[in-house]
């Protein structure tokens, strides 16, 4: 872990949900959130389903609206940018459709409060209903991203994570990239390579059935494309970074 730091820098957490057509566990998502922590904000990407029409703004909770569907990481940029703004040093992003652990909220935003420099990564724990397909699939993610980085990123694809606000915004504005599924991949790689440090977390993560309201915009082909594409255009910047001369 990256030696401790949460008296050098004072801080403001905030919980960022996107969310596009999550079905009903939007609304116990929410709520879960805000039962554990006191900022909790929505930003709802061109979603035309209803699932947050029983959702009011209060104290400690908005909601933003997109227009159009962006995707994960235009409706992240749109929060982030927000939350800047607002005075908020990090966010925790999570998914709404319930996959991710409301309850492991408070114990990710303590150690970004001890350990404020770095990005907090959840490192999900399975179980036996995880699809076998993605397991794989992030397995080989992993493996890559560690190339691409050389630091021990345990999970590139997981949502569930705390990010200092500033670098994270800094890197997704100077990118036309990381706006729609292959956010939280890219988002790791560019903030190591921008010097932000690692602290890799385990936690809790649960794939529901349709029949229990579970709803997944995961399309296997089109996806595992661009995240192919995704890691294609890393690996020429980490060759060109690699072939960039020594200032030593």
């Amino acid at each position: 872990m990256p030696a401790s730091g949460g008296g050098e820098l004072s801080i403001r957490q905030l919980v960022l949900i996107p969310s596009y057509n999550s079905g009903e566990k939007l609304y116990d998502t929410v709520q879960a959130s805000r039962s554990v922590w006191p900022e909790v904000w929505l930003v709802l990407d061109g979603s035309t389903d209803g699932s947050a029409d029983t959702l009011a703004q209060a104290e400690g909770f908005r909601i933003l609206k997109r227009e159009r569907n962006g995707g994960k990481g235009a409706a992240v940029l749109d929060g982030l940018r927000e939350a800047v703004v607002a005075g908020f040093t990090h966010v925790l992003v999570m998914d709404a459709d319930g996959q991710h652990p409301a309850d492991e909220i408070s114990l990710f935003m303590a150690l970004s409060a001890a350990y404020p420099q770095a990005m907090i990564l959840g490192v999900p724990r399975f179980d036996a209903d995880a699809p076998l397909l993605r397991v794989w699939g992030r397995r080989i993610s992993n493996l890559l991203v560690r190339v691409l980085t050389d630091v021990q990123i345990q999970d590139a694809l997981f949502g569930f994570r705390v990010y200092p606000a500033s670098p994270l915004l800094h890197a997704m504005e100077t990118s036309p990239h990381m706006r729609g599924y292959d956010f939280d991949a890219e988002a790791a790689v560019r903030l190591a390579w921008a010097g932000v440090t690692v602290v890799n977390q385990p936690a809790s993560v649960r794939y529901f059935l349709k029949s229990e309201g579970g709803v997944s915009h995961f399309r296997y082909v089109i996806d595992n494309l661009r995240l192919a594409t995704m890691f294609a255009r890393l690996f020429a910047a980490w060759t060109r970074r690699q072939l960039r001369p020594s200032r030593h």
